[in-house]
This record gives C-alpha cells, sequence and structure tokens, in this order.
C-alpha cells in the first residue's frame, strides 16, 4: 500500500497535478525542505498546489529507493525552467513516513549551492552558500506561498 502511496504522489506531480499531491498527505503533515523550511497541514497541500499550478516544463523522475508500511526513501529530480528563465536540474532525496495510509511527514533534501547556482547564476555562485542567502530564498518562497493562498480565497 506505501508503494502506491508513493507512486501516486510523484506521479501526480509529473502530471503537474497539485491536488491528488495534496489528497495524498493526512491533515497534520509536517514537510521541510531547505527552499519553504518547516511548512505544516495545509499550508504543505497549498505548496504543490502552488508548484504545480506554476509549472510550464516540469519533468520529474523518481527512483524509489526503500519503501514499507511506514517509510519511504525516494530519489526524485525535477528539471524546469526557474522563474529568472535559467534551466535547473535538482536531485533531491525525500524521506517520509507514512502512517493510516498517508504520508505524516515529508522531509526533501537537496544542495542549496548547486539550485541556487542553477537558478540565481554567478549571484547563487557568488552566495549561494551562504545562509544569508538561504533565508532570502525561503523568505521568498513562503511570501509567495502567502500570496498564492490569499488569491485563492
Amino acid at each position: 500500500m506505501s508503494r502506491e502511496l508513493v507512486d501516486r504522489f510523484y506521479s501526480a506531480f509529473a502530471a503537474a497535478d497539485g491536488e491528488t499531491m495534496a489528497a495524498c498527505y493526512r491533515d497534520d503533515i509536517t514537510f521541510e525542505d531547505p527552499a519553504f523550511g518547516v511548512l505544516h497541514g495545509e499550508d504543505a497541500r497549498d505548496m504543490w498546489r502552488m508548484l504545480c499550478g506554476r509549472a510550464k516544463d516540469l519533468t520529474v523522475t523518481t527512483t524509489i529507493l526503500d519503501v514499507s508500511e511506514t517509510a519511504a526513501k525516494v530519489n526524485w529530480i525535477a528539471d524546469y525552467t526557474f522563474s529568472t528563465g535559467r534551466p535547473v536540474r535538482n536531485d533531491i532525496i525525500a524521506t517520509m513516513r507514512i502512517e493510516d495510509g498517508l504520508i505524516v511527514d515529508h522531509r526533501d533534501e537537496f544542495d542549496m549551492w548547486k539550485w541556487s547556482r542553477q537558478a540565481l547564476g554567478l549571484p547563487g555562485l557568488l552566495v549561494g552558500w551562504s545562509p544569508r542567502l538561504h533565508r532570502k530564498v525561503r523568505l521568498t518562497t513562503v511570501e509567495g506561498l502567502r500570496k498564492f493562498q490569499s488569491d485563492k480565497r
């Protein structure tokens, strides 16, 4: 059952179907990644709705590294054009905890410096390693999420 849940989640992502992705999360989901920080509940679900809604040329490939009834580890790669017009290939390791047939905890890890070099060009190369840039990216992404949420109301 857990393999089917993980397959459904990432197949929905590849199809830019944020609603199906959101439905794979339990109400009390906790999500964390370097770009958004920690998100809970509807914020985590809305993040996927927003990202899928903005996706123009997104390609997602996945490899399930490990899966059990209560956990999964997935390597997923997202290829897309960032808002700067620059192409990005983000190689991510996701760890998920599964309860009651839904994802309750989802952590994505990726190299923020590598991402920022691709997405931002020279500024990312020069300061993409810095906590200051990481904070700026997080503030910008969360601000975008809040705008998405206010626009959908």
